[in-house]
């Protein structure tokens, strides 16, 4: 039917990649296992098909994708090296992203069983983003789906759809409305600031799987449209769950802030916090281990 994707089947060639599995699906889009023929390298294929004028807005967010992953170069953010459009000279109807395939699981998926791994994973994001925005991009979109991880914990940023250049302001709202700032959905300018409340939203999601109250509200409604104070202030990690570190709690508290001034400045901040705060876990994890603190603790 003209309204549904169309797959490519196994053995395809596209552009020189042939086509060895479908392994997920979007709103307008199909991603494939794929191997480049003259490397052998094997890719992650993103097929995006334009069936309606709707769906343009798709093909506008896979080339700011592949153009921003362009501009960056980071091990926590995923490697987009070739676009490939197909139709007419004035009118692309589909176009393929060549991506960096990325063998794990979402954060949402699949949250860390640690505190431990959990800040390793948010140390290694807050740098690929503080990469970002020392390149004058803003990710936009971070929550826990754009994060994933590999077995070994090793984390990749993904989905740069909604990337933008540094202190734009978009001609529409964009953006999760669980990790939304408030500036998005005011329409107001788009800073590295924004991306330290999505972020902290999403810290916050993995300590407590619970979501911050947004300047979105239920229904897409608007909250506090002509004034921030109205949006309703999150509960404290450390209230939900207890057991967590109170440097982490006072730094996500912090990154999700209304105001953008009262949030930490830059996310060079945050993952300088985050390195500290796993230092000191790791350290207390050591010392619990020592053959002296078994001792103690027996005494105890």
């Amino acid at each position: 039917m003209a309204d549904e994707l169309v797959a490519k089947q196994k053995g395809d060639v596209i552009e020189g990649h042939r086509i060895l599995a479908e392994i997920g699906r979007g709103a307008a889009s199909i991603i494939y296992l794929a191997q480049d023929q003259r490397t052998k390298q094997i890719w992650a294929l993103k097929h995006v098909q334009k069936l309606s004028e709707k769906d343009q807005r798709f093909l506008d967010q896979a080339e700011i994708e592949q153009k921003t992953a362009q501009a960056l170069s980071h091990p926590a953010i995923r490697k987009i090296p070739k676009l490939i459009k197909k139709g007419t000279l004035l009118r692309t109807k589909e176009l393929f992203l060549v991506m960096e395939l990325v063998d794990g699981m979402s954060m949402e998926r699949h949250p860390p069983a640690t505190f431990e791994s959990a800040i390793d994973i948010f140390r290694q994001v807050a740098h690929g983003l503080g990469h970002m925005h020392g390149r004058g991009y803003i990710h936009a979109d971070m929550k826990p789906n754009n994060i994933v991880v590999s077995d070994d914990g090793t984390a990749k940023i993904i989905d740069l759809g909604q990337s933008c250049k540094a202190g734009t302001i978009k001609p529409r709202i964009q953006g999760t409305p669980d990790y939304i700032a408030p500036e998005q959905v005011h329409r107001r300018a788009i800073t590295e600031r924004t991306d330290v409340y999505n972020f902290g939203a999403t810290m916050y999601w993995v300590m407590t799987r619970k979501n911050i109250p947004t300047a979105l509200g239920r229904g897409d409604s608007l909250v506090g449209s002509k004034d921030d104070n109205l949006i309703e202030k999150p509960a404290r990690t450390v209230e939900i769950n207890p057991r967590v570190p109170q440097m982490l709690d006072e730094l996500i508290m912090r990154c999700v802030e209304v105001n953008p001034d009262d949030r930490p400045a830059s996310m060079r901040e945050v993952a300088d916090r985050l390195e500290l705060i796993l230092g000191k876990l790791r350290a207390e994890r050591s010392m619990r281990q020592s053959p002296a603190a078994q001792v103690v603790d027996e005494e105890a």
